[in-house]
């Protein structure tokens, strides 16, 4: 059975960091690409990161570009996204998902989210001005 299990969400304050983690199983990690959403209500599921599983190559969309991080442990089939200065418009909840093959880009209103084959269940980051 396929399990992504997404962690880490959490009530902080503006400024503040955040790691989320989406632990994996049930499929060969090394073969698929993960990748990190958020969604707030209203709102079409937007990609904010991707990485490579095989090799640790990442991909961020721009308005994220050098606040969040990713990375992975394949020892542990889990990768994390690590977000630094957050700020309120980053409230949402964040999903991780898996695809077979490569990381997709983030064109602006192609919903690219559905390409992915796995999804967990989400985590909350809410962030307080």
């Amino acid at each position: 059975e396929v399990q992504l299990v997404a962690s880490g969400g959490g009530l902080v304050q503006a400024g503040e960091s955040l790691r989320l983690s989406c632990t994996t199983s049930g499929f060969n990690f090394t073969e698929y690409a993960i990748g990190w959403f958020r969604q707030v209500p209203g709102k079409e599921r937007e990609g904010v990161s991707c990485i490579r599983t095989w090799d640790g190559v990442g991909n961020y969309e721009d308005s994220v570009k050098g606040r969040f991080t990713i990375s992975r442990d394949n020892a542990k089939n889990t990768v994390y996204l690590e977000i630094n200065n957050l700020e309120p418009e980053d409230t949402a909840v964040y999903y991780c998902a898996a695809r077979l093959g490569f990381c997709l880009y983030y064109p602006k209103g192609v919903p690219t989210w559905k390409k992915y084959d796995y999804w967990g269940q989400g985590t909350q980051v809410t962030v307080s001005s």
